[in-house]
């Protein structure tokens, strides 16, 4: 629906799976694709890319993503087309093995129908193949819907479109239509239509605690604020929807919701390749950072591929947009020359980095460009000619008296985004010295307890940066003579060898024990149990002996192992993934700390 891994617009791509890919199978899906959209007088070039190729074919471990751009009114059609290019491919190629694919396609369009009398079943025949999509396209085409969305763009207005609805502007400058009841073009009530500053946050580690940080940075600033994260959706601190909303459905909930002064969107890898970009700007965009997480899911088996897909949201941005990147990944620096390349322009850079002295930083102050990172133990922020003191490091509660040095980063990078918003410096220092005092500030991040003496962290690492990061400040926080514990977990959805590897990054740390839970809210396709037993035989061939490695059914279950196991002087990290087992363990250690 929007910007995403292979141009800037609006398309369709479909995923192989069980089919041999080589060149000719490539270049046959590419002819069929070229010649229908040119049946459908899709072939002029689209004026959101202009630039990119309208046709991609990206080969990957397990297959290809075959995708081509297609107008926002004929998507269902382009979903169609590329399934008839690549069908009438393979059986061209081998009719025994394919004869009944059109039985299958016929199949699940049935399913997919509202009504199945609207069904024009599928054809394989190029003449016929091609007169079928030209009466699917007239159906589906929505001209009104075309012509709305042009004049948005005349009036610099943004637009957010789904199946039902078609919005106009965002936040409070925004007004909403079902697509069954749209307004004349001379009826929509331009005067009054406008965007709101809007940031657009993506990375593998620190998205949500930006997100959170860049918000309070605009609630401080008096603007009632709306984000979505992977907890929900928040309107001036209060839920609105629960649940993981870090992709588009998140995203239009914040910018259709009237309230709202200024929006931090939370972008996830999953939303940009299942849906694209839901929203068509942003002023600025963040990439926190690159680590491996998710490999194996939608094409992307590295972490080259996993950086291109993040850079996705630079499509939001326009010429007076900010792209806000990390200098310590080495991946994002060097990502960062081909920019140009990939989006046909070059969008403005601000870096962070740990070190307000890093060379990139000094070199990119000097063009003058926006920077932020710690010199002399006090965070620094550049913008334009001017630098800004935002306060010592040890004394802001997110750090952990500085051991907590990815939240480092993550104040540094949400420096130059809020300052982007329009958030004063002053207001950012503020925000700064005081963000993570209040357990609720950043739920699920980082969270600490005292309680008899054991010090604990409920957390959210769920990759080995991640995790490696939170049992750093767990090393810091327990006693001399104190022992680590720790849940581990896992989402079925990640490749066995991933799953060994997270076991292998805790085991770094010599925790004393090791709790491995049944994260029982993202089974993804696992059957119970298989998970856990992946880890537990991980530490097993460690040398853990298996009394410290012990299988618990739920997090909450879990989590009181290990309390009851903890003693005065030990560090308990409490890695909590599903919103409900939070919530109750929350509630538990609440009690105990006022009992």
């Amino acid at each position: 629906m929007g910007g995403n891994l292979f141009f800037a617009g609006t398309g369709a791509v479909l995923e192989t799976v069980g089919v041999e890919i080589d060149d000719a199978l490539l270049s046959g899906w590419h002819v069929r694709v070229e010649r229908a959209r040119r049946h459908l007088g899709w072939d002029r070039a689209s004026p959101d890319s202009p630039l990119a190729p309208a046709i991609v074919a990206r080969r990957h471990a397990t297959g290809a993503s075959l995708a081509l751009q297609a107008p926002i009114d004929q998507l269902f059609t382009a979903t169609e087309l590329n399934e008839w290019a690549l069908c009438a491919t393979v059986f061209a190629r081998d009719p025994v093995r394919w004869v009944n694919v059109t039985v299958d396609l016929l199949a699940d369009y049935l399913e997919d129908a509202n009504d199945p009398a609207d069904v024009i079943p599928p054809v394989l025949e190029e003449h016929a193949a091609l007169a079928r999509l030209a009466v699917r396209a007239a159906s589906e085409r929505r001209p009104d819907v075309v012509l709305l969305i042009d004049a948005a763009k005349t009036h610099r207005v943004g637009h957010l479109l789904d199946e039902t609805t078609l919005t106009l502007g965002a936040g409070k400058g925004g007004q909403s239509w079902a697509l069954d009841g749209l307004p004349a073009i001379e009826e929509v009530p331009w005067d009054s239509l406008r965007t709101i500053p809007i940031a657009a946050i993506t990375g593998s580690n620190g998205k949500t605690t930006t997100v959170r940080l860049v918000a309070a940075c605009a609630r401080a600033r008096g603007w009632c604020d709306g984000f979505n994260c992977t907890d929900g959706v928040f309107i001036d601190r209060k839920a609105v929807a629960s649940g993981d909303y870090s992709g588009p459905a998140g995203t239009r909930l914040v910018l259709r919701n009237t309230s709202v002064d200024a929006a931090v969107i939370e972008t996830a890898r999953g939303g940009i390749l299942r849906r694209g970009l839901a929203v068509d700007r942003a002023d600025v965009a963040i990439v926190t950072n690159i680590s491996p997480d998710h490999f194996g899911e939608y094409g992307i088996d590295d972490l080259d591929g996993l950086a291109d897909v993040k850079l996705s949201i630079a499509h939001l941005l326009d010429r007076e947009g900010l792209l806000v990147l990390n200098a310590d990944d080495a991946l994002l620096c060097a990502k960062s020359g081909v920019l140009r390349q990939r989006l046909g322009w070059q969008p403005a850079l601000g870096w962070f980095a740990r070190s307000y002295d890093h060379p990139a930083l000094v070199q990119h102050r000097a063009l003058p460009g926006a920077t932020s990172g710690v010199r002399a133990g006090h965070l620094w922020l550049s913008s334009g000619n001017r630098e800004h003191d935002l306060g010592a490091i040890n004394d802001m509660p997110l750090t952990v008296a500085g051991t907590a040095t990815y939240n480092v980063e993550n104040l540094a990078g949400a420096a130059l985004v809020a300052t982007k918003l329009g958030v004063p410096p002053v207001t950012i220092a503020q925000v700064f010295a005081a963000f993570g005092r209040d357990l609720a500030d950043n739920a699920g991040r980082l969270m600490r307890f005292d309680i008899g003496g054991v010090k604990i962290i409920v957390d959210y690492a769920h990759n080995p940066d991640g995790l490696r990061g939170v049992m750093r400040v767990a090393q810091q926080l327990r006693a001399p003579d104190g022992r680590i514990g720790m849940l581990l977990g896992h989402a079925g959805n990640r490749l066995n060898a991933d799953i060994e590897e997270l076991a292998l990054v805790a085991t770094e740390f010599g925790p004393d024990l090791i709790v491995v839970k049944e994260d029982e809210g993202h089974l993804r396709g696992r059957q119970p149990g298989e998970v856990p037993a992946i880890i537990q035989n991980a530490l097993l061939q460690t040398g853990m002996p298996l009394a410290a490695v012990p299988i618990c059914p739920s997090e909450v279950d879990a989590a009181l192992m290990a309390l009851e196991w903890a003693r005065p002087g030990d560090a308990l990290v409490l890695l909590i993934h599903s919103s409900p087992a939070r919530a109750r363990m929350l509630e538990i250690l609440q009690g105990r700390r006022e009992a």
